[in-house]
């Protein structure tokens, strides 16, 4: 399973092992917080225990997101928006908003994961379809980078508040816009 990095839970200040459980929140659970959960399943293997809900779920995936993934070799063309009440009553370790609405509404979690806020603009709203195609590449190519930087942290070395600290710090991190060889595999 890899090295066992465990990580302090925010509730007791107890220890867990392997798998993380990790949560990505949106609005409607159809491009933002698919695309990371399909990335982070994709970049963390079995280290990662992933899921991702929205506040109003829509009735599909976007064809654009579905596409954007598939563009890395991910295929998330069987995965369906899922409401908070598919995941209300699971234990999480760290939960992720992906948008300002939901930050605000976010739902109280039983065992108090550790939390940030990774604001992502909302590829969906672009009118344009060939814009929107490139804002959903755009949305894959800063997630799947804010990704890379959450699993370079060495979860077991940071107590729950400095964890908060630093996931909120990757929030702010773009990928830099010179490196033509940045995959997000």
């Amino acid at each position: 399973m890899g090295p066992e990095i465990i990580v302090a839970r925010a509730q007791s200040g107890g220890m867990i092992d392997y798998p993380i459980r990790v949560l990505f929140l949106c609005t409607g659970n159809s491009a933002r917080s698919q695309i990371a959960e399909a990335l982070l399943k994709h970049k963390g293997g079995d280290r990662f225990l992933v899921a991702s809900a929205g506040a109003q779920p829509a009735d599909a995936v976007r064809p654009e997101a579905i596409a954007a993934l598939e563009a890395h070799g991910i295929d998330w063309s069987t995965a369906k928006p899922k409401g908070f009440d598919a995941i209300l009553d699971k234990q999480w370790d760290l939960v992720l908003t992906l948008c300002d609405r939901v930050k605000e509404s976010c739902p109280s979690l039983p065992n108090r994961p550790v939390t940030g806020h990774w604001g992502v603009p909302d590829p969906s709203a672009v009118e344009d379809a060939r814009r929107r195609a490139d804002a959903f590449a755009a949305t894959v190519k800063l997630l799947a980078w804010r990704l890379d930087l959450m699993l370079a942290i060495r979860l077991d070395q940071f107590e729950s508040l400095i964890l908060e600290q630093r996931l909120q710090a990757i929030a702010s991190q773009a990928p830099p816009d010179d490196d033509p060889n940045r995959t997000t595999k």
